[in-house]
């Protein structure tokens, strides 16, 4: 349905659950049967809704996993460790600490892969940390999975009124690590060496394994 530009589109919340932090908003724009259908749909499926990590089930392993594929010849990469000025390192250790609480990264003592953390900037004078894997994405071969071509997707609105998304929750998160791959994610910080137990973000390939498991489990659906 295409929106007049000139027309404020407010929202208006819609609860889940009984706790005043289980709510989502849907636009006003809506006519009150589209509502009515839109909150019976979310309240028969509430519970594919993830409001904090532990609500996250997570893959198992035999249906989905993240490799590596490492080439045998490669050594061990060990990056020189990086200084960050006070204000960063206390950006890099809360970041950490929320990593560890989640139960998505494990501090270990001698691991013999190691990259860096680098803080980027983001919106509304915010930062960002994120692991440098740049050297780490060469000793392993591209993945080839295809993705979707955006332009085939909205092809497809075609004669729908209505087009809708979800968001997975920490999609890549979601996904564990081949365990055999797990202590090459390894990263330093002042306060020690951590690994990723779930696949992070910056490695190569990952967009194509997400894909690949999106494509599994939708599969009976897709089109």
């Amino acid at each position: 349905m295409e929106k007049d530009p000139s027309v404020a589109d407010p929202l208006q919340p819609l609860c889940l659950s009984d706790s005043s932090n289980h709510v989502t908003y849907a636009s006003s724009l809506l006519t009150l049967e589209e509502l009515k259908i839109l909150e019976g749909v979310l309240h028969q499926n509430k519970d594919v809704f993830a409001w904090t990590h532990s609500d996250m089930p997570k893959i198992h392993p035999p249906v989905g996993s993240h490799r590596l594929n490492v080439i045998p010849s490669s050594r061990p990469i060990r990056q020189k460790v990086r200084r960050f000025h006070p204000d960063r390192q206390k950006i890099i250790q809360s970041e950490v600490d929320k990593l560890l609480a989640s139960g998505f990264i494990r501090k270990e003592e001698y691991l013999n892969w190691m990259v860096n953390v680098v803080v980027v900037p983001k919106n509304g004078e915010k930062w960002r940390v994120c692991v440098d894997y740049t050297n780490l994405n060469d000793v392993f071969p591209k993945d080839s999975f295809s993705l979707p071509r955006i332009d085939e997707i909205v092809d497809s609105t075609v004669r729908h009124e209505i087009l809708s998304f979800i968001d997975a929750f920490f999609g890549y998160h979601q996904i564990p690590m081949f365990q055999p791959d797990e202590e090459k994610t390894a990263f330093v910080t002042l306060h020690g060496l951590y690994y990723y137990k779930v696949m992070p973000f910056g490695l190569k390939n990952v967009g194509a394994t997400y894909q690949r498991l999106m494509t599994k489990i939708f599969k009976h659906i897709i089109g």
